[in-house]
């Protein structure tokens, strides 16, 4: 039996139901949601090669003959389930058989109020100008973070905000703000391309959904120079890390100019990790560095790039408003019995330090 879009909602709505992140379809196996950090099985057969066809033709919207389909690549795409929610898919082969991940991204984008975010984030997203940069491994929630920032400034300033995406995921409605929301693939070639068109299109905001190579990460500076706010991300851990990134997609001799322009133009990166909660579900932990002269300072090589934890732990205020370290939210995050020491322990740097607090405070 031909596997239908009236399937594919009804799996949908079964994993929203049960709160699932994600659905993981495979050849030969039964599907299964993620849930709460765990891939959890549905009582449901096995499915077959011609289901994952069926599903990969509803999602691609086009017939697909099985020589075809079997000779297919990784695909990557965005698919809407009218009055349920978006899915973002990744259709892939392994061992002669066939899978799709469908990660569920739900109609309704959440504020930074409703993600329980520090207040500082509120004030990261009214920037006027300047690099704000999102980073983290895949799945560490950045879409989702950049959505409520975005979201905040729909609902809060007349702009026009450009969003560059592959794909697009989260819909936003025009509130206070007009916004342009633009696919690679579909609306445009290539993320350097549509970067170097939107400067010509009145955007007071861009947001670039990945800064993958040299070009875009100097458009996206010259953005920020010429007085635009740019968001986008990067894989990367840190803000260490993400500085270090940018600073090497640059040859040698460019490398000295690029310091001087991040270290002008870079107003914040927001880093995050998931972790898991004592009551099964997961959070995120974030490092949040605000530029400032201890930054800058490192970023143009007057001191080591080794030194920016340091100078972020200084930030840390009262009431959420400063940057902080992972440390320090881990530590936070702990003392609000969200997590485990165990979790602290598998991703905090100092361990002897909170090892040593922990038996000062009795709590060993």
């Amino acid at each position: 039996m031909t596997f239908s879009t009236e399937n594919l909602k009804s799996l949908t709505n079964l994993a929203i139901k049960h709160n699932a992140s994600d659905i993981h379809l495979r050849s030969n196996e039964v599907p299964c949601l993620r849930v709460k950090g765990k891939i959890l099985p549905i009582q449901a057969k096995d499915f077959s090669i011609e289901d994952i066809k069926d599903i990969t033709q509803i999602l691609l919207n086009k017939n697909i003959e099985m020589d075809e389909f079997k000779n297919m690549e990784e695909t990557d795409g965005g698919f809407e389930i009218e009055g349920l929610c978006r899915i973002r898919y990744n259709f892939f082969r392994y061992n002669d058989n066939f899978g799709i991940i469908l990660r569920i991204i739900k109609n309704e984008i959440p504020s930074i109020d409703a993600m329980g975010f520090l207040p500082v984030i509120k004030r990261i997203s009214q920037f006027n100008n300047g690099l704000v940069l999102v980073t983290g491994a895949t799945g560490s929630g950045k879409s989702t973070t950049l959505a409520s920032m975005i979201n905040e400034i729909n609902e809060n300033k007349s702009y026009h905000i450009i969003t560059l995406e592959d794909p697009i995921e989260y819909i936003h409605p025009q509130k206070k703000s007009r916004i342009s929301q633009r696919e690679i693939g579909r609306d445009t070639t290539s993320y350097a391309k549509a970067l170097k068109a939107s400067l010509r299109q009145d955007p007071d905001v861009v947001l670039i959904g990945e800064m993958r190579d040299k070009e875009t990460v100097d458009i996206a500076l010259k953005a920020s120079e010429t007085g635009h706010c740019v968001f986008s991300t990067l894989h990367t851990t840190d803000a260490l890390s993400t500085i270090g990134r940018i600073i090497s997609l640059f040859p040698p001799q460019e490398q000295e100019n690029i310091r001087k322009r991040l270290a002008v133009n870079l107003r914040a990166t927001v880093s995050q990790r998931m972790l898991n909660k004592k009551d099964g579900g997961v959070t995120v932990a974030m490092e949040i560095m605000l530029n400032n002269p201890g930054i800058q300072e490192c970023i143009l090589g007057e001191e080591p790039l080794s030194k920016i934890p340091t100078v972020i732990s200084h930030q840390k205020e009262q009431g959420g408003t400063g940057g902080q370290t992972f440390d320090q939210h881990l530590v936070e995050l702990f003392d609000n019995d969200i997590i485990s020491k165990e979790e602290v322990l598998g991703a905090i740097t100092n361990q002897t330090e909170f090892m040593q607090r922990l038996i000062a405070e009795g709590k060993d």
